[in-house]
């Protein structure tokens, strides 16, 4: 029995150091963790960028054959790129045109004469299929085209596909200003 006891104070002692050195353990730590979140947000955002080159005005010059007062057929101007144009997010591009109409001429024009240019405007390069908005079109489901990522590049604004508005054969009454207008807008689609 002496055996026994022996034994089992040998047994007592150890769970006695077991216990011991888990609760020493546990009461003295040299290192204590906290965790911090690091957060933030990008809005969706669209900028058009800035005109590069030679401005923002597409100058067509003298509108006519001198020869015949039509419309001329060889009008074209350079294109206009919008660089550095991006979108955060999911994106539409809209192309808004006015025609070129007389400025000081403002009233009805005699039989034979017109006083409005029509013309085709494209924005290409945001998207796969350019935006274009035709001024005497009676409607332009390609002037919306809409791209599905994030995207920055630039964006190359062009008109052209001149024709007087009433017909090849009207010729233009004479004005010093006919002015029209392209608007290009970058959206943030929903």
């Amino acid at each position: 029995m002496t055996h026994n006891l022996k034994r089992l104070a040998v047994l007592s002692a150890a769970a006695v150091a077991i216990a011991w050195s888990g609760s020493a353990a546990a009461q003295s730590s040299d290192t204590d963790t906290k965790n911090f979140a690091v957060v933030g947000n990008v809005p969706a955002m669209c900028v058009g960028g800035t005109i590069a080159g030679t401005g923002s005005t597409f100058d067509m010059g003298v509108l006519i054959d001198l020869n015949t007062g039509l419309l001329r057929t060889d009008l074209a101007a350079p294109p206009k790129v919008l660089s550095g144009s991006f979108c955060s997010a999911r994106s539409t591009i809209t192309v808004n045109a006015t025609p070129m109409a007389a400025q000081t001429f403002t009233s009805t024009p005699p039989a034979g004469f017109s006083r409005v240019v029509d013309y085709t405007a494209t924005a290409a390069g945001w998207t796969t299929t350019p935006a274009s908005f035709a001024t005497g079109a009676g409607s332009n489901p390609a002037a919306v085209q809409t791209r599905g990522t994030a995207f920055s590049g630039d964006i190359t604004v062009s008109v052209g596909s001149f024709s007087t508005n009433g017909g090849a054969t009207q010729r233009l009454v004479a004005d010093t200003n006919y002015q029209g207008n392209v608007t290009v807008t970058l959206a943030v689609a929903s």
